[in-house]
């Protein structure tokens, strides 16, 4: 295969200074994301790793193997597997299939979103490296995303993202706005599982500063919400992670005109944009 042929397959390619954004292409460009999500969820996070997990000291589960990574490589740091500073983990209705289930099942209903008849995309195990956190970084990996979606033609794009700790009382204001402000649509509505169910609705809407409950948002969830997103109903905690996790969900044909703008500017800007969606 001809480096252009290969490049012309690529559903995402997008280069901006030193740092370059594609889907990993081999086993070791794999390990190097799995290893970066150990280091910030298990050494940073203090998340439970699994005997196996801390032999190797890299973060994976039987889902790996059948998702896309979307990776950040910092070229002045290295090349291909050496310079992998930010992952994200992409999975396709296809890919699910192929594996037997999405990740997000053993947590939510998402029934809802499994019957939409177009293409389907879940996303997790977002991570970058606590040197590479800024906002550069964050909207390169969400042009990427953006990229990714438009070549597969997807129409959905959920997953997970969570709060820090386990109380979710501690996240009452935050969650209740989430409830009150953003829940989603009954046709795209996640509903954790009946065993893991916690209400988010723990404060009514005249009691919540609203301002600063957005403000006490987590960044990713931040991000899904400007995209035009929802939550589903019902937060999950997670005690492997030590996290407080709710469902989101971003339906593309309702994506804030907002970020359109700004996508279609950043695409006409600082990056090079090489893969075959426009």
């Amino acid at each position: 295969m001809t480096a252009a042929l290969a490049e012309q397959q690529r559903p995402v390619h997008v280069q901006a200074a030193s740092l370059e954004l594609r889907v990993a292409e081999n086993a070791a460009e794999i390990e190097a994301a799995q290893a970066l999500r150990y280091r910030v969820f298990y050494e940073e996070l203090n998340a439970q790793p699994t005997p196996e997990m801390s032999a190797l000291r890299r973060d994976f589960d039987s889902f790996d193997p059948y998702c896309d990574h979307l990776i950040i490589i910092d070229r002045a740091k290295g090349e291909g597997a050496a310079g992998i500073i930010a992952t994200y983990r992409l999975m396709r209705r296809e890919q699910a299939s192929r594996r037997g289930q999405f990740y997000s099942i053993d947590e939510y209903d998402i029934s809802a979103l499994v019957n939409y008849r177009g293409g389907i995309l879940e996303l997790g195990r977002s991570c970058v490296d606590p040197a590479y956190r800024t906002k550069a970084a964050m909207n390169l990996m969400w042009k990427g995303i953006a990229d990714y979606i438009l070549h597969y033609n997807i129409g959905v794009l959920f997953g997970c993202a969570s709060f820090p700790g386990t109380d979710p009382e501690e996240h009452k204001m935050a969650l209740s706005y989430l409830y009150h402000r953003h829940l989603a649509p009954a046709e795209y509505r996640a509903r954790a599982l009946p065993g893991r169910y916690v209400s988010m609705n723990m404060m009514p809407i005249e009691q919540i500063d609203e301002k600063r409950a957005f403000v006490s948002l987590p960044p990713l969830i931040k991000g899904y919400l400007r995209l035009g997103g929802f939550v589903g109903d019902g937060a999950v905690v997670d005690p492997q992670f030590g996290t407080v996790d709710v469902s989101v969900v971003v339906v593309h044909d309702l994506i804030t005109d907002k970020y359109v703008k700004h996508y279609r500017e950043h695409s006409a800007g600082k990056t090079d944009q090489s893969s075959s969606a426009a």
